[in-house]
Order: C-alpha cells, then sequence, then structure tokens
C-alpha cells in the first residue's frame, strides 16, 4: 500500500498564520474512548489527532478543505466493488432508517450486522477475504422488510419499481453462487469473467489483456500506468474503456471533489503544493494519464509542505489483473518528534540499497529522492476507509520511482489506537511458545513493528529495479503479493543488521528477535483467523506473509532454523536460530527481486502458489477455536474525527474545530446523505 504526506517548514501560502495557537500539548486524554463498535469479525475504533488544535488556522483550513474531497469518492469505491453495491447499500439503509416494525427480533439484529459489515467493506464482498457476506437472515424476511416501508421514502419509485429492484439484487446478494469473490485468483481460472468487481463488463481477462497490450510500447522507459483509470467494457463486439472523470464515469462525485480541491489550492502552505492540487484537478478533468504522472511526480518531490493529502484512482491490488487502481484517500500532516527516525532511514538509504544481499545487477546505482515521514492521519476516505493501512508508500510507477524517488510514510496515530485498543487481549498468552517470546514482544514489540513498517515503506518498496524492456505488469496477478514480499523481505533483513543499532534505531541486538517470531507466527499461523474455513489465501498481503513463512520454515528444515511444535496439544511456532533466519530472509529477499526485475512470471507463480495460497486445513480449524476463546475481533475499522468550519459575521473563517463523539452508524449515515451523488448503477 502506498502513499501519502510530507511536511518541513511549512510556508505560507495565501492565508495568514496569525489564529491561536496553543502551547498546550494536543494529546488523547485517560478518557478518550478507542473502541466504538464490535459486530461480526469487525471491532471499530477511533483515532486521535493530536497536535491538529496547535496547528496554525492556515494548515487547519487546508486539512479540512482537503478531508471534504476525501469524503466525496466514497460512492465511487463502492461502485468500483460491485455494479450492485450502492442498490444494496441505499436500499438496506432505507429500510433501516425507515422500518417500522419489529426491531427486536433475531432477524432485524442480524440485518443491523449485515448493513454494518457493508459498511465496513464498502460493499457486499468481505474487505480482506473477498467472499460474498452472506445475510444471517432470510430472502422472505428481507423482501417483507423492504415493501414495510414507504416507498416514497427508499431508493425507487413506487412499487412496481420495488419489485423490480429486489428482482435484481436478491440474487446477489443470497445466492452464494452468483458473485462469489469480489475478485477470483483461483489459478487456471478467468479471473476477470470470475470476479465480482466493477472494473469490467463483457470481456474476458484474454481480451482484456490483448487490449492493453496493443497500447504498450516496450521501449518506452516512461510509460503511463495503462488501464489505471477506467472500466473496459465490451459493446457491439467492441472492447473501449469508460473512463473515470469529470464528464465521464463518475462525473457527479468527481466534480464535486474538484470543487473542495479548488478551496484548497486556494490556501496551499506553498506554490509547490498549489501546483500538485491544481495540477491533480487537470487530472481529474481530463483523465489523462500523463498528466497523472506529471501530479505524481510534482507531488513526490513536494517535501516542504506539512500537511499532504492522497486522493484518487491510486492501489491496484483489488484488479485480478493489477492494473486498475481504487479510489482511495488520506489527509496528514507531519509528526515532528516522530519522524526523526525515518528521517535517518531515508538519509541512508544507498547504504541499504548497496549493501543488500540482492545481486548487484539488480540493485540502483543511485538511490533518488526517497522521503520518509512518520505521519499524522486527519482523516480516511475511500479504500483507506474504515480499514486502514498502517504504512503508505507511493508513487506506483517504476520510472517514477527510479527517476524522481518515492515518499514514505508511517501513520503513527494509527498504529497508537490500535495499541491502546490491543491492551490486555491475551492473544500472545495463547499464542506465543514461551515467556521468552512474551517478554521480548513486551519489551521490544511496539518499536520493532513501528520500524518494521519504517522500513518496508521508506526503503522496501523503492529498493532494487526493473532491467530494461521488462514491463512493470509482467508478473500480473502475482504481481502484488511478491511486491509486498519484497517489501517484507527488506525489512526484515535490515532489522536484523548491525546497523540498526549502529543508527540507534534499536537499542541492543536482540531487539529484532521480537519482530522476527512475530511475523513467523503470524504468517504461518495466526493470520489464519481471518480465513474461512476450507478457503484458501487470496488477499495479496496475506499471501505475502504466508509465502515467506512456509518458505523459511521448509528451507530451514535441515538446520532446524525454524519449526513448528506442539505443547499441550496445542501447536507454536519455535525459532531455534534468529541469525540463520536472517540469511535465510536474505536468500529469499534475492530471489523474489531477481523475479521482479526480470518478470519472471512462472517462477513468480510457482512462488506464491506453493507456498502463499493453500491452508493447512488442521492446523486451520485448531487456531480458530484457540482465538475463538478469546473473543476477540481479527479485523479494525475506524470512525473520522469530525472537522467544522467556524466564520465571523461575514462569512471568514477564523477556526476549525474538530470532535470525536460520532458513532459508527451515525457517520456511515451521514456520510450516505451527505457524499451521495452518483446513480444507483454505474
Amino acid at each position: 500500500m502506498l502513499s501519502t504526506l510530507f511536511l518541513l517548514a511549512a510556508c505560507t501560502g495565501n492565508k495568514s498564520e496569525t489564529s491561536q495557537v496553543s502551547a498546550e500539548p494536543d494529546l488523547p486524554d485517560s478518557t478518550f474512548q478507542y473502541k466504538v463498535d464490535r459486530f461480526a469479525d469487525v471491532e471499530i475504533l477511533r483515532y486521535y489527532v493530536p497536535g491538529f488544535k496547535t496547528l496554525p488556522l492556515a494548515q487547519k483550513e487546508l486539512i479540512y478543505y482537503l478531508s471534504q474531497a476525501a469524503l466525496e469518492g466514497r460512492d465511487i469505491l463502492f461502485d468500483q466493488h460491485n455494479r450492485y453495491n450502492l442498490t444494496i447499500r441505499r436500499v438496506c439503509e432505507g429500510v433501516y432508517e425507515n422500518y417500522m416494525g419489529d426491531k427486536s427480533s433475531e432477524d432485524w439484529k442480524n440485518f443491523e450486522t449485515y448493513l454494518k459489515q457493508i459498511w465496513m467493506a464498502n460493499g457486499i464482498h468481505h474487505h480482506y477475504s473477498e467472499d460474498k457476506i452472506l445475510p444471517k437472515f432470510s430472502q422472505d424476511y428481507f423482501v417483507s422488510i423492504v415493501k414495510g416501508v414507504d416507498p416514497g421514502r427508499m431508493p425507487f419509485r413506487d412499487g412496481m419499481a420495488a419489485d423490480l429492484t429486489l428482482k435484481e439484487i436478491l440474487p446477489v446478494m443470497f445466492d452464494a453462487n452468483v458473485m462469489p469473490k469480489r475478485m477470483n485468483q483461483s489459478a487456471g481460472a478467468d479471473i476477470v469473467a470470475t470476479s465480482a468487481v466493477n472494473f469490467y463488463e463483457g470481456v474476458t481477462q484474454k481480451e482484456v489483456e490483448d487490449f492493453y497490450n496493443t497500447m504498450k510500447d516496450p521501449n518506452n522507459l516512461t510509460p503511463v500506468s495503462y488501464g489505471l483509470n477506467s472500466k473496459v467494457v465490451k459493446k457491439d463486439g467492441v472492447v473501449s474503456e469508460q473512463v473515470w472523470k469529470l464528464g465521464g464515469m463518475y462525473d457527479k462525485a468527481i466534480e464535486r471533489i474538484i470543487g473542495w480541491l479548488e478551496k484548497a489550492a486556494g490556501v496551499a502552505e506553498n506554490e509547490q503544493q498549489k501546483e500538485v492540487i491544481n495540477t491533480l484537478i487537470s487530472y481529474y478533468r481530463s483523465g489523462d494519464l500523463k498528466t497523472f504522472d506529471d501530479y505524481s511526480v510534482k507531488w513526490v518531490t513536494d517535501t516542504a509542505s506539512r500537511v499532504d493529502f492522497v486522493n484518487g484512482f491510486i492501489e491496484t491490488y483489488t484488479d485480478p489483473l493489477g492494473m486498475k487502481a481504487t479510489w482511495e484517500s488520506m489527509v496528514n500532516f507531519k509528526s515532528e518528534e516522530a519522524s526523526k527516525r525515518t528521517q535517518l532511514i531515508s538519509d541512508n538509504a544507498q547504504w541499504f540499497e548497496t549493501h543488500s544481499p540482492i545481486d548487484d545487477k539488480f540493485k540502483k546505482e543511485e538511490v533518488k529522492g526517497v522521503s520518509a515521514k512518520v505521519i499524522t492521519a486527519a482523516i480516511l476516505g475511500g479504500d483507506c476507509y474504515p480499514a486502514t493501512p498502517i504504512g503508505i508508500n507511493l508513487p506506483n510507477a517504476n520510472w517514477i520511482r527510479r527517476d524522481h524517488g518515492s515518499k514514505s510514510v508511517t501513520i503513527d496515530n494509527i498504529t497508537s489506537a490500535y495499541d491502546n485498543a490491543a491492551q490486555g487481549s491475551g492473544f500472545n498468552e495463547e499464542f506465543m511458545w514461551s515467556d521468552a517470546e512474551r517478554e521480548l514482544s513486551k519489551k521490544y514489540g511496539s518499536l520493532t513493528d513501528n520500524l518494521h513498517t519504517d522500513l518496508h515503506e521508506c526503503l522496501g518498496h523503492g529498493s532494487g529495479k526493473l532491467l530494461p524492456g521488462i514491463d512493470g505488469d509482467a508478473l500480473k496477478a502475482y504481481g502484488s503479493p511478491l511486491e509486498e514480499a519484497r517489501a517484507d523481505l527488506f525489512a526484515l533483513y535490515y532489522l536484523g543488521d548491525a546497523k540498526m543499532v549502529e543508527l540507534e534505531l534499536l537499542p541492543d541486538a536482540e531487539a529484532y528477535k521480537a519482530e522476527y517470531y512475530k511475523y513467523i507466527m503470524n504468517g504461518a499461523m495466526t493470520q489464519l483467523t481471518r480465513i474461512q474455513p476450507g478457503k484458501d489465501i487470496e488477499q495479496a498481503h496475506m499471501r505475502n506473509r504466508a509465502l515467506i513463512s512456509n518458505w523459511v520454515i521448509e528451507n530451514g528444515k535441515n538446520e532446524n532454523v525454524v519449526e513448528i511444535k506442539q505443547q499441550d496439544g496445542k501447536t507454536f511456532v519455535v525459532v531455534n536460530d534468529y541469525a540463520k533466519l536472517r540469511d535465510l530472509f536474505g536468500k529469499l529477499l534475492s530471489e523474489v527481486q531477481r523475479i521482479k526485475s526480470e518478470g519472471d512470471f512462472e517462477a513468480g507463480k510457482k512462488l506464491v502458489e506453493s507456498y502463499g495460497v493453500k491452508v493447512n486445513q488442521a492446523l486451520h480449524k485448531e487456531i480458530l477455536e484457540r482465538y475463538a476463546r478469546l473473543d476477540l475481533a481479527p479485523y479494525k475499522g475506524f470512525v473520522n474525527p469530525v472537522y467544522k468550519l467556524v466564520t465571523d459575521e461575514s462569512g471568514k473563517v477564523s477556526d476549525v474545530t474538530i470532535s470525536y463523539d460520532e458513532n459508527y452508524v451515525d457517520q456511515q449515515l451521514r456520510y450516505s446523505k451527505q457524499y451521495s451523488v452518483l446513480p444507483l448503477k454505474n
């Protein structure tokens, strides 16, 4: 995942910096409630935005306008995930708000849970497993509560329209065989035709690949990201694109995004940031991917602005072909003190690249423009909400990374929210082998976890290079898990390097072991709590972690580096030799980098399918039973804070306030009213 901010000494833009800046620290107190809601396999948290109240007024106002732009793209993501999502969500919301019948029954409670799951997943497919969320109430019950609401209060006009709407959405909701996977990654399948995402309509995988192959020039060293911002359709036998832009697909939402971005440009911190925002606006107007690259270059080289943002069609994880990007946004500002560690990492980027265990021909001769910061998230939007990453690295285009560098961030207040909500869970006591591992985690776990994210995002994604003539999409569906594996392996390898202690990023030579143990335990065992019984691993990050963990366990067998042991009828990971484990990480990193640099599809496919997909069903059953006894939710989502402009009698902005008292249901319903302008189907 990749994206976001940058800052240093913020320059004054068009607004005065004369607002009241408090000298008091802006931190959460003991009464701040991190936990908001709990349903199905999800717990909803809230995050604090430390430092916002002490920002100058101009930066507060900039964050406000950017946050509004971040929320306007919500319906785009719902529609991208499935073409029936907006209809189903709006019908369910209409029932939730207007049904006057019995709301104490088990069926109604299950209906409430289903709606909360749809909000969490931005659609009817699980946000992580990709499987369709099947309601735990009957189709007949759903029809009865829909028809129990005045049609005038629903997203259809009369009884006949209601019948037609239900006829269309009922099989999508209730038939397990209709659109079962949001994104299908099964080897040998037509992953375009069998995926439920709304990136393609009426086309096969081969037709899409042929369509884009005719556009690509293997000799172009600065290619655009073909297909990034469009839907591919076939009409009358002709394959074409529907571009997401002003006047094109998603026009009404994009128009409103542009409106808020124009306001943001008016209060930009400096001329470079203003130019970044205006170039993004130009891209939204034209849909031209060359303009997107122009925006990306300007964005990645803006390292002076304190407030930063991501807004647009960015990440390609949800496209089975890894080309089309979901809409996402995040607004943030630099955490000055915490950024000292990431600055230290980025300052030594060339050393890390030079000493990497990969073949010299795959190394960058000169590392350019590596910017690394710790940020405070101010708002989450699109594919960053309600679930959000804890670290981001952008842009994704390999040639921009090569020629202009990348921005990398660790999101400090999100990891803080996770840590505060997890206290006293009993997880380590249940799954770690002994008190030795638990003590390592207690002493070093938070530090090494953050440092792993720093290295993954700051250097891992930006390391290495493609050989001349290699297509960045050569690994196809396996590209995303292999890219995440490459970044994780880079971080793991260097966590155990003496350089970490030399740079005073780690306190001693034992600290790295906390992350090594947790990583292997999670990849080989505990991440299985996120998989339904009988299912394969589908999600790219989970495939990555399973691949790495299972590979080192198998390839370290002869020297007993890592073993799976039984104790009191329970299965545990035991690391016997941390130094040799680091060597294995280095060997695997070397091979994954070779696969990426050479575009070796068959080797990449073999690695992912052999180690990252299949699940040991007996172990899975055991892990699920042990986890269930802890009564924990394996997934976390967030509610956003609420910002409001304060104006004087003349309409001039005098302050921007922030509050944290909105709950999950109220926020989702408000967003559906305030930021919902797209048609039911697009």
